[in-house]
């Protein structure tokens, strides 16, 4: 059976053992979040949060509900390969040809027509018991979170957002934050790849003001599909009753000519004005970092509607792991059966937790013909919202897929960093802070698959080193400027070893002075990889997190003949970087002491 409410989901995950009640007094600013994100980071995901008593508010708060392998099958009602391969059912079915077969694909003709969302007239549906609008508008009165210290203010972190097009009526539902500018007033942080910022643009055109609707804790099919990366014009609604096994009901808004969920918590209903911006940001992202001040849309709420005794539903985004590692991982799963339909010879893919998301893709290939890893990495890169991947490897054993630890070591081993490596130029995503410029710069490819008949034979990758300690080393790049400042080696036994290096570049030196400064004697050592010195070199995530986000491929990776140096430092203009450099996501030591001493509840 299929949850028909938030409620009924919370009320599962208590039941399984899923949730933990806080009847502590705690506020939206800052305390929820540091509580959520030391919960976030326990082994597992830790147990979904419920916040009985919120200072300011009347309403109670949820937050990690899908944050663990366990709750997002919960939410699912299904293990994500499992629904992975409902899906693929759907989209390998094939006509029927006999009347035997005919007759067999009748009952699912019938069941796929239950995915579709059904609108209803009724009376008082769930999410219009309390009507407030016009001066009984308050946005203050939900409990709405400011998430990190940095953020522009509070922000609204779960919305399932509806919007229309304006030419052909299709409805597109999407999750996109929403900074609170005052009771009546929010952000509309529409990036410009996303459908809904399409469907801001036909009534830009046409001068016309766009209505908007706002649901806000929904069940959670109905949330998880407003994540998801579906193609233009494909209702996320039907993927919600695909997911649901039943339609998902809607009714007419108050306000607005748009259907929300009947069993929605709140729904704000409004309109944006395609000629208004407003400054929205920062705020603390799922990269870790702050994403940046811009203008973005501004949405006017005309109603706020809710149940009687409404949950407001949030999430908290930062360096991860965090909840949304396990949404974009149920994503991941989903959408294979789609890939596939694409490019069959992708047996799986990988988009490790550190590449939050968008930076680094990791495919495994039943390789069949010269270069079919090229040809795979084109696919990707002009394939939706793969486009955005910032560094994609190709492998032909989908056993390394599922050990990060013999994926690396079978790049360093495998790869010529001569002939498998491909830079090129294309889009980002918006929140990629370390090219040059926003939204477009370097991306990189990576063939470590195995060379067949047709390809030319790799380079000899054996190098003739007299291994040095890590000391040893450490003190000979010392000799040559006190700014290197600590030094790990991992992978010693691979073919091209790993030489992690923090570097000083508060004294003024950029990165260039130091990989000038960097000589053969130590890079035939191994790779030898840039660290700022406040980075724990020790640490393999963040390490892995810091490589994988601050590295533009023009820029910050030398390759000579047989020695690579890479730059994963913060960037700043001495670095040729012009672009504000954002600042790594903290809570305050203040908030920290105040959770420590007042609740003491993870």
């Amino acid at each position: 059976m299929s949850y028909k409410n938030l409620g009924e989901f919370i009320a599962r995950l208590e039941t399984e053992g899923e949730l933990v009640r806080i009847d502590a007094r705690v506020s939206p600013v800052l305390e929820i979040t540091e509580i959520t994100d030391r919960m976030s980071k326990a082994p597992g995901g830790g147990k979904a949060l419920f916040f009985e008593n919120v200072e300011g508010s009347a309403f109670p708060v949820v937050t990690n509900a899908f944050g663990s392998h366990r709750r997002i099958a919960l939410a699912l009602r299904s293990d994500p390969d499992a629904l992975a391969g409902r899906l693929a059912e759907i989209l390998e079915q094939t006509p029927p040809r006999s009347m035997r077969e005919k007759m067999s694909f009748i009952p699912k003709a019938i069941a796929w027509a239950h995915f579709l969302p059904r609108t209803r007239k009724i009376k008082a549906p769930p999410c219009q018991e309390v009507i407030l609008k016009g001066d009984e508008v308050d946005l203050m009165k939900i409990p709405i979170l400011h998430c990190w210290p940095k953020d522009g203010g509070r922000f609204i972190t779960l919305p399932v957002v509806f919007t229309k097009g304006l030419h052909d009526g299709k409805r597109n539902v999407g999750m996109y934050r929403m900074q609170v500018y005052d009771e009546k007033t929010t952000g509309m942080h529409w990036h410009i790849h996303k459908d809904g910022r399409h469907h801001y643009h036909e009534y830009q055109k046409a001068g016309k003001r766009m209505e908007v609707a706002v649901a806000i804790g929904t069940d959670p099919a109905v949330t998880y599909a407003a994540t998801a990366p579906l193609p233009r014009g494909v209702d996320e609604m039907i993927l919600a009753g695909f997911i649901r096994r039943k339609p998902v009901v809607m009714v007419k808004g108050v306000t607005v000519d748009i259907e929300v969920p009947a069993e929605a918590e709140f729904v704000l209903e409004g309109y944006v004005d395609p000629e208004e911006t407003r400054v929205e940001g920062p705020f603390g992202d799922h990269t870790g970092y702050y994403s940046l001040e811009d203008l973005y849309p501004v949405f006017h709420v005309t109603a706020v509607t809710h149940r009687r005794n409404p949950i407001y539903s949030a999430t908290i985004v930062g360096r991860p792991p965090m909840e949304d590692c396990y949404l974009a991982l149920a994503t991941e799963r989903l959408f294979l059966p789609m890939i596939k339909t694409l490019m069959p010879e992708i047996k799986d893919y990988w988009l490790p937790w550190e590449g939050v998301f968008h930076n680094i893709v990791v495919a495994a290939i039943e390789k069949e013909y010269p270069q079919h890893a090229a040809k795979i990495i084109s696919g990707l890169w002009g394939t939706g919202q793969m486009s955005f991947a910032k560094a994609i490897v190709v492998v032909d054993d989908q056993s390394l897929l599922s050990d990060g630890k013999r994926l690396l070591e079978h790049i360093l081993n495998t790869v010529d960093f001569h002939s498998d490596i491909t830079v090129a130029e294309g889009i980002l995503d918006v929140l990629d802070h370390s090219a040059p410029q926003p939204l477009y710069g370097a991306k990189i490819a990576v063939d470590a698959t195995a060379r067949i008949a047709g390809e030319q034979p790799r380079r000899n990758r054996s190098v003739s080193r007299v291994p040095w300690s890590d000391g040893e080393l450490l003190r000979h790049l010392q000799s040559i400027d006190s700014g290197f400042v600590a030094l790990r080696r991992i992978f010693p036994e691979c073919a091209n070893p790993l030489i992690l290096v923090a570097i000083d570049k508060e004294n003024g030196k950029s990165s260039q002075y130091y990989m000038d400064k960097i000589d053969r004697e130590a890079l035939s050592q191994g790779i030898c990889v840039l660290y700022d010195t406040r980075i724990d070199l020790a640490d393999d995530s963040l390490t892995l997190w810091k490589a994988f986000n601050n590295i533009d491929y023009s820029r910050d990776i030398r390759i000579m003949e047989a020695e690579i140096i890479i730059d994963a430092t913060k960037k700043g203009p001495a670095d040729g970087h012009a672009r504000p450099w954002p600042d790594d996501i903290e809570m305050s030591a203040n908030i920290k002491e105040r959770v420590n001493r007042l609740y003491g509840i993870v």
